[in-house]
């Protein structure tokens, strides 16, 4: 069976995802959520977002969509398109039984891989922040949606946020008989 292709994201209430090339928030339970639902998948992600991460994440396959042919980087697979990466996404997640290719951002990866979604591992962040990197809008009619937890605001959470995980409505009614 083919993995799924999966967006892993946390957003807050204006999609807002990024502000000066890092998070706009700090949010411990996210970090475990998104450790927690990554790890031993491959991970997708532009160079923006490897730059702003700093390093290959450990226990995943590390995926980076750049155009710069200047760019290298230990412990990483490089891919020229989209398109390449989710190629090279599908033969990690077959080496090692991966039900799933995460992708893992900017914004500009998430527009383009949108139309191929079939799941994504939300975190709603309960705040309008300003920021320059912007989650895609959502049609709530091409999701399923359900509510996984939530954290509260605390001394390691700077905002309240709820998890969700949404999955596309035709590959459910794919599955059925």
């Amino acid at each position: 069976m083919k993995p799924l292709i999966t967006f892993v994201v946390a957003a807050a209430r204006n999609n807002v995802i990024g502000a000066g090339g890092g998070l706009a928030w700090k949010i411990s339970d996210d970090l475990k959520w998104f450790k927690q639902t990554t790890m031993g998948k491959p991970l997708v992600m532009g160079r923006k977002t490897f730059d702003s991460i700093g390093r290959a994440l450990p226990g995943r396959d590390n995926i980076v969509v750049t155009r710069s042919p200047d760019f290298l980087s230990k412990k990483t697979f490089i891919a020229r398109s989209l398109d390449d990466a989710l190629i090279l996404g599908r033969a990690c997640a077959e080496a090692v039984d991966a039900e799933e290719i995460c992708v893992i951002g900017g914004g500009e990866i998430y527009r383009q891989a949108m139309a191929c979604a079939d799941r994504i591992y939300l975190t709603r962040v309960d705040a309008d922040i300003e920021g320059d990197a912007y989650f895609p809008a959502l049609d709530s009619r091409d999701w399923v949606e359900t509510r996984q937890g939530s954290a509260p605001k605390n001394d390691k959470n700077e905002y309240a946020c709820e998890f969700f995980i949404l999955d596309r409505r035709s590959r459910i009614r794919s599955k059925q008989p």
